[in-house]
């Protein structure tokens, strides 16, 4: 039985990362929420980037497929 070679999709943007104009505080902690809520429930894109939820959350938030609001006090 061959091994089978799975293709990893990068995981995050570089570009998107470092020309974001978002707060990089507000980012990290919305990051950590969304990895939780993708570990916890699971996703197909999770599979595509071998297991890496912290990387795919980052992602999916630098390229506006997910968005977060800031809570004020």
């Amino acid at each position: 039985m061959k091994d089978e070679i799975r293709e990893i999709e990068p995981t995050v943007p570089l570009e998107a990362l470092v020309s974001t104009d978002k707060n990089m505080y507000e980012l990290t902690n919305a990051a950590i929420h969304r990895a939780k809520q993708i570990s916890m429930t699971g996703s197909e894109a999770l599979e595509k980037t071998g297991g890496r939820s912290v990387s795919l959350a980052i992602r999916e938030i630098v390229t506006g497929e997910v968005q977060y609001n800031v809570k004020k006090d």
